[in-house]
Parts: C-alpha cells; structure tokens; sequence
C-alpha cells in the first residue's frame, strides 16, 4: 500500500520509532546510573529507603505536604498506631 493510501507516512513514523528507542536507552541508562548512586549511598552508611522517601517527599510542594502528614497522623491515631 502507498502513503495516499494508508495515510501513514513510513519515514515520519520510523523517525518517531527510533526517537522512541533511543529515549528508552537513556531512560535505562539514567536508572542505572540512579542504582549506582544509592548503592554508593549504602556503602556509605546511609539508610536507601529513607533516601528514597525524602526524594519523593521533596517533589511534593510543602503544603502538600503538611497536609499529607497531618492526614497521616490522622488515621494512624484513628487505628491507634504511636504518633
């Protein structure tokens, strides 16, 4: 089938594909490098999972998260948990 007929051009979607791929790499090449930062942060002494809950906690805005931790404390109190 030709492009008129399909509607499809052939070399812009290849270059959408290889685009694509090529993100993908370096998406696994940044988590490699990702591993190998918190395997550095391990030998050093320092606690991975408490690394990785404050890189999430700072993606989220302050207020956010005040709020989020206040909610937090809400329901473990709820369930009897120590605050």
């Amino acid at each position: 089938m030709s492009e008129a007929a399909t509607g499809i051009s052939a070399d812009r979607l290849r270059s959408i594909i290889k685009r694509i791929e090529k993100l993908e790499e370096d998406k696994a090449g940044i988590g490699e490098d990702i591993r190998e930062v918190y395997a550095e942060a391990k030998g050093t002494g320092f606690d991975v999972k408490i690394i990785r809950q404050i890189v999430r906690l700072r993606k989220v805005e302050v207020e956010k998260r005040r709020e989020q931790e206040e909610l937090l404390d809400l329901y473990m109190s709820a369930i009897g948990m120590e605050v």
